[in-house]
């Protein structure tokens, strides 16, 4: 079952029907440990309603926080070593790659975060920007994965290749972050040959398009969201982006009006432009 976000409230979707749901306090709701179960037994008691209109849906995150994992597919780690070989981090990622201890990042708050249908931004003090395809997990303030949906860790490739340190500013900023268009409720693991998909327009021409499944990730989802809850409490749980498989050549940047489609068949397509 799928949960959304929107203007107008909190909708249900469950086997081509939607539902309204009575209670619409949003962070109330996706704390819940019990969110899979409490949905099952909810959507029973619950009068069908019409279909939320896409352009009243909102990021589906209200309060808590966005982490992002790093370098946990290998065409990242291959990316990342050559936009940092000539500061000297060149091999700081392959050593990430291969460690036990996964990068783990704070990426953004709610007001940095978008929703399908809106904008996200590239920095003013950026020249190469690339968008991040990224499945992202749903998890419980005790750590209990409850859900998926799809992230863009929009980044600056030459602010973080400049120096490695610099992973803040290229990562965080105003319209970093985008979230959507649902919530996908299930614990169960996605399956391994699950795609993500992600494709660029530009003047409605696809400039860049390409393919990852979920096999490609080196660590798996349940080992991202253990190391995270070591020594760290989130009263509110928290959304944490998995790392990216897809990355645009290195001639490709961004551009304003730019159009960013990324699908995950089980959970939807995000799709945002380029403010």
């Amino acid at each position: 079952m799928k949960l959304y976000r929107t203007r107008d409230g909190v909708f249900l979707h469950e086997d081509d029907k939607w539902y309204r749901l009575t209670r619409s306090e949003w962070t109330q709701l996706v704390t819940r440990e019990d969110l899979p179960e409490y949905l099952a037994e909810l959507v029973g008691r619950l009068s069908t309603a019409a279909a939320p209109p896409e352009s009243t849906l909102v990021a589906p995150i209200e309060q808590g926080e966005v982490w992002a994992a790093g370098v946990t597919y290998f065409r990242s780690r291959t990316a990342r070593m050559e936009e940092s070989q000539v500061a000297g981090g060149g091999s700081f990622y392959d050593r990430v790659y291969e460690a036990e201890r996964p990068e783990l990042f704070f990426k953004a708050t709610p007001h940095r975060v978008v929703g399908s249908g809106s904008a996200v931004r590239i920095r003013s003090d950026s020249k190469w920007n690339v968008p991040e395809p990224e499945l992202a997990l749903v998890v419980t303030p005790r750590g209990r994965l409850i859900g998926y949906t799809v992230g863009n860790d929009m980044s600056s490739r030459d602010i973080e290749g400049e120096n490695p340190l610099y992973l803040p500013q290229a990562k965080v900023y105003n319209g970093s972050c985008a979230l959507g268009p649902c919530l996908l409720i299930q614990s169960e693991p996605l399956r391994s040959d699950t795609e993500i998909i992600m494709r660029i327009q530009r003047n409605e021409e696809t400039v860049f398009q390409d393919v990852t499944t979920l096999a490609q990730m080196k660590r798996t989802p349940q080992i991202l969201i253990d190391y995270l809850f070591r020594d760290n409490a989130f009263p509110l749980g928290c959304i944490l982006l998995t790392g990216t498989g897809i990355v645009p050549p290195d001639t490709f940047s961004l551009r304003s009006g730019d159009v960013i489609s990324i699908t995950i068949a089980s959970i939807g397509t995000l799709t945002n432009h380029v403010a």
